[in-house]
């Protein structure tokens, strides 16, 4: 029997950016009817099972409250402890219960939270804010029926879902690398010796930044490289910005955060090589992954920076449904 686990974010949207900018915000009861219709989604294509992460917003309570008697709804034996960890906790968990797909609720940094549980099991993630660049804007019906069809193997995984990629931080120390934090869009290095508010949005303190997305079409940190230099789909390669704040001669404009254009000027762009160790040692800094998880460096630490393709398996929703449709896997016909 395959199960499809949900993880939905009370905190995701909720930041300072949501306060410093034009950056929509999603109500935790708008969540509930998502991950409602998510279920419904589920259902429909055949899903008998779906397990939940518990949460102290009770989004996922209210929402399997309506569940149909077609579909089994269960939750993790887990504490909540509201915070990172509970989606940390909830994705080893769920992997480790045999869920075939994950659908999240959340922006960049909840998917960087189930990267940090699981890179194994596919994941659809739906966006619930502005500020995001890795989830996807879709209704959650169909999210859900894109998942189910993933989860039930009547799609090629590989072709519906494949690996992205990913942005590891690691500590040197003499010859051994010890891993600090994942990213799964950008990681960040400000000049402020630490991010009271967690999330960057001030992007004269920042001095570089090393992206797995580089997209135009989306708003953030991710824009700057986007606007500068584009990474087509499917390339393994990530970006290297360095960025000079007092530069005049070479800027992009970019969307920083939601109805903010802004002039970012640029020092240098390099392609950012698979597998290369990309050495941060301008401390005192911070480093943020995915615009809020900071690790903060004092005098005279360094920290390493690696791309690789071994991210989580991401099902593009869009593209499912289309391979669904043109193969008339859920076309039925009693003649």
């Amino acid at each position: 029997m395959a199960r499809v686990g949900i993880i939905a974010n009370p905190s995701a949207g909720k930041d300072i950016r949501r306060l410093i900018s034009q950056s929509r915000f999603v109500s935790n009861q708008e969540k509930v009817n998502i991950v409602r219709r998510v279920i419904e989604g589920l259902s429909g294509v055949g899903i008998e099972e779906v397990v939940l992460m518990p949460d102290y917003g009770r989004i996922s309570q209210e929402a399997a409250s309506t569940a149909g008697d077609e579909i089994s709804v269960r939750f993790l034996e887990m504490p909540v402890l509201n915070s990172e960890l509970d989606t940390i906790t909830a994705a080893k968990k769920m992997k480790e219960e045999g869920v075939s797909a994950i659908v999240t609720l959340g922006g960049d940094g909840t998917n960087r939270a189930v990267a940090l549980g699981t890179c194994e099991i596919p994941i659809l993630p739906l966006s619930t804010g502005t500020n995001n660049v890795f989830p996807f804007f879709i209704e959650g019906t169909l999210a859900g029926m894109a998942a189910a069809t993933v989860a039930l193997g009547l799609v090629d995984e590989e072709e519906c879902a494949p690996k992205c990629k990913k942005l590891s931080v690691y500590k040197s120390r003499e010859m051994a690398m010890d891993l600090l934090d994942v990213a799964l869009v950008d990681i960040a290095v400000s000049a402020k010796s630490h991010v009271g508010a967690r999330a960057i949005w001030e992007i004269d303190t920042v001095s570089q930044i090393f992206l797995a997305l580089a997209r135009p079409d989306s708003i953030g940190l991710s824009s700057i490289g986007g606007m500068a230099s584009p990474i087509p789909e499917g390339d393994l390669n990530g970006l290297h910005v360095k960025i000079d704040p007092q530069s005049t001669n070479k800027f992009v404009l970019a969307p920083v955060t939601a109805g903010n254009v802004s002039k970012v000027g640029i020092k240098s762009v390099s392609q950012m090589e698979p597998g290369r160790a990309y050495v941060v040692n301008s401390s005192p800094c911070t480093i943020a992954l995915d615009g809020e998880r900071s690790i903060p460096l004092r005098e005279g630490d360094s920290v390493t920076v690696v791309l690789s393709a071994d991210g989580p398996p991401v099902i593009d929703p869009h593209k499912t449904l289309h391979i669904v449709s043109k193969k008339g896997i859920l076309y039925k016909s009693l003649d």
